[in-house]
């Protein structure tokens, strides 16, 4: 089996108080709502004690003395006291939710935000996957521990309480001998915790293998047909699916011995309360501790109550475990300061007109593999320069240090003569407009896609889309400018797709247009458009354009070759193939039968 898509060491400590208190540092907005579920909370709890003592009083002073007026007035108040336990127990279970909501809502918004400020860097080592994740099923433990495992513990700590203290009031001897029972249950349930414990790393981590197999074989499944790996992969999944059985009936054992066992020791006490019961009150002429019929009825009740707890509190274990890894991730993540810096320090209405210059810059993805090793070159205002080189040799790199997605390890970069790190990232990103080979469209109509974000009018969205000659196919949907998108773009076609992007760029009216690869996937006509398009549109404007098909940058005003992370040859077109270098090479390969 391969090794876990997610992190299988999850779980560091079965309870950790500072995580605790982070978590419950969220609900310092909602002070109202945790008042109000506190106090309902309270009240239903009290409302549940006070049953059996009113049990005990409509029995002994009304059914036993026959007092007709009492046992109505008993009942009444009995019904009284139902509804008004239920309609406390609706408000704190109404209230916890409300609250609960919230606090995800909060969580997800600022761990969304803290991702959006993430670096490029940080994004590229970790798992689209796995940051969903903490998103979604991570912050989604934080509903089980405000609903399902605080309320409950709180519900549950108080009514035991409560049920002892109960207990003492009506017949001490009594409870005297229920605490006897006592010790068994604290021991049964510290053992099922720790039963509990490892059952439940051994099914997550079952689970998380399982999951990260299936991700990965279903997302290869063509290779997995190609290289007739079927048997092999399911051979392979069997084993991992028989891990997860065996981890799932291992929890399931746990919890399947504790409730009987439980149960078992809740019958227990329970005769303990009817034979001592029964004992003191046939002996009530010559016994002082002597009970009545009611206390013995209400002791009954008091046992079912206080073990029913017992129960709950050691299941929502297992869920307090799950919320505690996490919440340990989702603050990982929001703990994680890997972004940017945005060390702007010139005004943002300053006017950008083109100039770029790389001077000596060096830079690595990881430490001690150089990607552009010494790169100095400078591309005028309003200049079309084309890079080219082989696979490796650095040019996506080029766009992903200029708009500072990753800041470089020497060396300068110049915008108008400004080093990049001192103009305020949202005007060096917005001053430089990509295009790259893997068009990203959202989910949305096309008109949200092309002004994305900018407030433009109607008459501005098409005359952007006019310009590189989307119009027409756009018109021709059934709705438009208003069709929607579905994920992916997936109901149009690849050659739409990057027309709509290159209508985003004209909308966006960068000062520098970065095309990476962007003709690649295009069919010649669409190419052609394009092409006629963007002769209107790039005047005036620096463009950066990254090909391998060489056909598409033979116009360019420069064409700068790189090998290896440095720049090799500069020149035009024709100057480069009179070299008789590694530009002239390229095109010779590329158009072998035509030469």
């Amino acid at each position: 089996m391969a090794e876990s898509y997610f992190d299988t060491d999850d779980i560091t400590k079965e309870y950790d108080s500072r995580l605790t208190r982070r978590i419950l540092s969220y609900l310092k907005p909602y002070k109202l709502l945790v008042l109000l579920t506190i106090t309902a909370l309270i009240i239903s709890t009290l409302g549940e004690l006070a049953l059996p003592l009113l049990l005990r009083r409509i029995i002994d002073d009304g059914i036993m003395i026959g007092n007709i007026e009492l046992l109505i007035q008993g009942c009444v108040l009995y019904l009284i006291l139902l509804v008004i336990v239920f309609g406390f127990s609706f408000m704190q279970t109404f209230t916890s939710n409300l609250m609960t909501q919230r606090v995800m809502k909060d969580m997800r918004l600022g761990l969304f935000k803290k991702t959006l400020s993430q670096s490029t860097g940080y994004l590229s080592r970790h798992p689209v996957g796995r940051i969903v994740t903490r998103l979604t099923s991570d912050v989604q433990t934080m509903d089980e521990f405000f609903t399902t495992v605080l309320v409950a513990f709180l519900k549950d700590i108080t009514i035991m309480t409560g049920t002892l203290v109960t207990m003492f009031i009506l017949s001490p001897p009594m409870a005297l001998m229920v605490l006897l029972t006592l010790p068994p249950v604290f021991i049964v349930t510290l053992i099922s915790r720790v039963k509990a414990r490892d059952a439940f790393r051994k099914q997550r981590i079952a689970s998380s293998k399982v999951y990260s197999y299936l991700a990965e074989r279903l997302a290869g499944m063509q290779v997995v047909q190609y290289f007739r790996q079927e048997k092999k992969s399911a051979r392979e999944f069997r084993e991992g699916n028989r891990e997860l059985l065996d981890a799932n009936l291992g929890e399931m054992y746990v919890f399947s011995t504790f409730r009987p066992i439980i149960e078992w020791l809740s019958a227990l006490a329970m005769a303990v309360v009817i034979a001592a019961g029964s004992w003191l009150l046939l002996s009530a002429s010559n016994n002082t501790e002597a009970i009545s019929i009611g206390v013995m009825i209400a002791f009954i009740n008091l046992v079912q109550m206080f073990f029913n707890p017992v129960t709950d509190i050691a299941e929502k274990y297992t869920l307090l475990q799950s919320a505690m890894a996490g919440g340990e991730k989702v603050f990982k993540l929001m703990d994680t300061e890997e972004h940017i810096p945005d060390t702007g320090t010139c005004s943002t209405d300053l006017g950008v007109r083109g100039h770029v210059e790389f001077i000596d810059v060096r830079f690595a993805y990881k430490k001690g593999e150089d990607v552009l090793k010494g790169l100095t070159f400078a591309i005028k205002p309003g200049e079309m320069a084309a890079i080219v080189g082989f696979t490796g040799a650095g040019k996506t790199t080029i766009i992903n240090v200029l708009a500072r997605l990753w800041d470089i390890d020497s060396g300068v970069i110049r915008l108008d003569g400004i080093p990049i790190k001192n103009i305020p990232l949202e005007l060096l990103r917005s001053s430089i407009v990509p295009v790259t080979q893997d068009v990203t469209l959202f989910s949305g109509t096309i008109e949200e896609n092309i002004s994305l974000g900018l407030t433009l009018s109607e008459e501005e969205i098409i005359n952007a889309a006019k310009a590189v000659y989307a119009h027409d196919f756009i018109s021709s949907l059934p709705d438009g400018y208003k069709t929607m998108l579905s994920e992916r773009a997936a109901n149009i076609s690849t050659g739409q797709r990057q027309l709509i992007s290159f209508a985003r760029v004209i909308a966006h009216n960068p000062k520098i247009v970065i095309l990476d690869e962007a003709t690649s996937s295009i069919d010649t006509e669409t190419e052609r458009l394009i092409q006629l398009g963007m002769k209107k549109v790039l005047d005036g404007r620096t463009s950066i354009v990254i090909a391998h098909r060489l056909s598409t940058i033979k116009d360019a005003d420069r064409i700068l070759v790189l090998s290896n992370g440095r720049m090799v040859e500069d020149g035009s077109h024709e100057e480069l193939l009179k070299q008789s270098g590694i530009y002239s090479g390229l095109y010779k390969l590329q158009y072998a039968d035509v030469l």
